[in-house]
């Protein structure tokens, strides 16, 4: 027997059927919506996000295939992801282009229910897979902006046709998708600035690294002072830079010619077990091409080894050198003036670490390339020292040759009037005004030097002026006898004075070879006057000639030495040897010229005994 339900038991078991399947569509949302939201918490990878998205919204419309689009702002682009059973692909198309670019244009969800019969619908990638599209449904991802960021495109439901539901629940979760791909994004930047920030406080640690080495190199060479010096300030920064027990310089003498290895280390002061602050650098011959120092000189590159070499750096004197057998070993070529290597700089052995790596390289790089400016600079400063020392040597033989013509003339004379005459009074006097003159010579001798080496050394003592100023004007009578020039002597002050009679002496005689040879053979006239200065009652010798005056070109610098106008034998050493002996008396000279002469006033300041009569 057949029972039938009644009408309304039909509808009620229809309604819960229908309220099944909505319960279960529901559920398939609900579960969606939380595996998207968990998968938010759990990966930012944004790959795994997107097909994450496009399985769930498959799975929660009921759909056969589901596309999602990401704007290229750059491009005007929605590049897709495309599932396909497991496989995923992209695809491109500008925007405005298709469903999917119309969706992206207006930023409104479209509803398509027969693809073929749409005009915006491309069917060629229905025809490149062998896939039917019937319906479509395509929502805008919007992001919390509200800005189109791309697009979800879902496929052919499975059972019926989409429905205003659907279209609500690809909307929700377009949305979902939209914050997940910008947080995904988000954190994506970060990372990425996070990596170039890093990256940039790498370089600019390098670089600050780099500065205060050249900062501390540049220092440490600039107070150096022979080369010497500067190879314990390079060798210094290069073995602190690089953390090397040891360091050389290879460098030809500029003299010799020879080749040297100048090695440094800062092994502990015997009896101590602290490291010098100051390396101790050594130079010992080497080789042409000898050891990898030798071999970056003849080269020109830069060379590394790490491994035990059996090299002279491992010799028994390099041992007996540094205490140790290097078995890393770092040269860098030191460039020289015309491009080719002038010499190399060599580390040897880090002092923590069992080798040299690129870092190191680049230091020793820097350190070469500033150190090979400082060694050339140094090279020629010695250089132009070493011709300026000879040449000053000669200018100075030149002038005690020079200056000895003048007593050599006057003892010329002496013995003369010796030979002249048959008293024996006058013999002795000439012979003792001869002897003077030889003592003037040596005196003359030691002033050179002590002024060649700076020193000041002058003996003080009373000397009366009548006396000491006839003895002159002797002198200056027998040097001027065969000159046209006339010799006054002018001593207004006839008492004493104290001064340095032989270095006075010296000045008289400068100043007045220099008149009479600026009076030349057209003669002319010398006045010497000797007086007191009033009120300061200082000694004020003044010397006054009727030649051309001094020439304007070195007027300026008429007291430095070697200053000259270029007359015949000149030295220029004269008149400054003359201001080096006035301010030893703590004293000054200075001179007046005109075109009708020249005019110098010795001014000798005097304690007050020695003003007295």
């Amino acid at each position: 027997m057949v029972t039938l339900k009644s009408e309304p038991a039909r509808g009620r078991d229809a309604r819960i059927e229908d309220l099944e399947l909505a319960l279960a569509r529901e559920t398939r949302i609900s579960n969606a919506l939380r595996e998207v939201g968990l998968a938010l918490g759990t990966t930012l990878d944004l790959d795994q996000l997107l097909e994450l998205i496009l399985s769930k919204i498959t799975d929660a419309l009921e759909a056969e295939r589901a596309t999602l689009y990401l704007l290229d702002e750059g491009k005007d682009e929605l590049v897709s992801r495309i599932t396909q059973g497991e496989e995923v692909r992209s695809i491109r198309l500008k925007v405005g282009q298709g469903i999917a670019g119309h969706v992206a244009r207006t930023g409104k969800a479209l509803h398509v229910k027969d693809a073929y019969k749409d005009p915006r619908f491309s069917p060629e990638w229905d025809v490149l897979s062998g896939y039917r599209t019937r319906s479509i449904l395509a929502s805008p991802m919007k992001n919390h902006l509200g800005r189109t960021i791309g697009v979800i495109q879902v496929l052919n439901k499975r059972r019926g046709d989409f429905t205003d539901v659907d279209i609500v629940i690809l909307a929700s979760l377009a949305t979902q998708a939209a914050v997940s791909i910008d947080n995904s994004r988000l954190f994506l930047s970060v990372i990425q600035k996070n990596m170039q920030l890093v990256d940039t406080k790498e370089q600019l640690e390098h670089r600050i690294r780099d500065l205060k080495l050249l900062f501390e190199l540049e220092s440490a060479m600039g107070r150096a002072a022979s080369l010497e010096e500067l190879f314990v300030a390079v060798l210094g920064e290069a073995m602190r830079s690089c953390e090397a027990r040891a360091a050389a310089v290879a460098l030809r003498d500029a003299i010799t010619g020879q080749l040297y290895l100048h090695i440094a280390d800062d092994k502990p002061v015997p009896g101590s077990k602290e490291r010098r602050s100051v390396p101790r650098v050594r130079r010992v011959r080497m080789k042409e091409g000898e050891g990898i120092a030798g071999r970056a000189m003849q080269t020109g590159e830069t060379l590394m080894t790490n491994a035990e070499q059996d090299e002279p750096e491992n010799s028994r004197e390099m041992r007996e050198l540094v205490g140790f057998a290097p078995s890393a070993v770092l040269a860098v070529p030191l460039e020289g003036d015309g491009g080719g290597a002038l010499g190399a700089i060599a580390l040897y052995d880090k002092r923590d670490l069992p080798g040299f790596n690129d870092e190191d390289k680049a230091l020793l790089v820097i350190i070469a390339a500033n150190a090979s400016t400082a060694i050339r600079l140094q090279l020629a400063r010695e250089a132009r020292e070493h011709e300026d020392r000879l040449t000053t040597i000669g200018r100075l033989l030149s002038g005690v040759i020079h200056d000895m013509k003048t007593p050599l003339t006057v003892i010329s004379g002496y013995v003369q009037l010796m030979q002249s005459t048959e008293s024996k009074e006058e013999r002795d006097e000439y012979a003792e005004q001869a002897l003077k003159q030889f003592d003037h010579m040596s005196a003359m001798q030691r002033e050179v030097l002590e002024f060649a080496r700076g020193e000041k050394s002058v003996l003080i003592r009373k000397v009366y002026l009548q006396k000491f100023f006839e003895d002159v004007r002797k002198q200056l009578e027998n040097e001027f006898k065969n000159r046209d020039i006339e010799l006054v002597v002018d001593i207004q002050d006839k008492g004493t004075a104290r001064f340095d009679e032989g270095k006075m002496l010296r000045v008289v005689h400068n100043l007045a070879r220099n008149a009479a040879e600026a009076m030349a053979d057209r003669g002319g006239k010398f006045t010497i006057t000797v007086k007191r200065e009033k009120p300061s009652r200082a000694l004020l010798v003044t010397f006054a000639d009727n030649g051309p005056g001094i020439p304007k070109e070195i007027e300026h610098r008429l007291f430095q030495s070697f200053a000259t106008s270029g007359k015949k034998g000149g030295t220029g050493l004269g008149l400054a040897i003359a201001k080096k002996i006035a301010e030893e008396h703590k004293g000054s000279i200075v001179v007046h010229s005109t075109r009708n002469g020249a005019t110098f006033e010795l001014r000798i300041p005097q304690e007050p005994d020695a003003a007295e009569k």
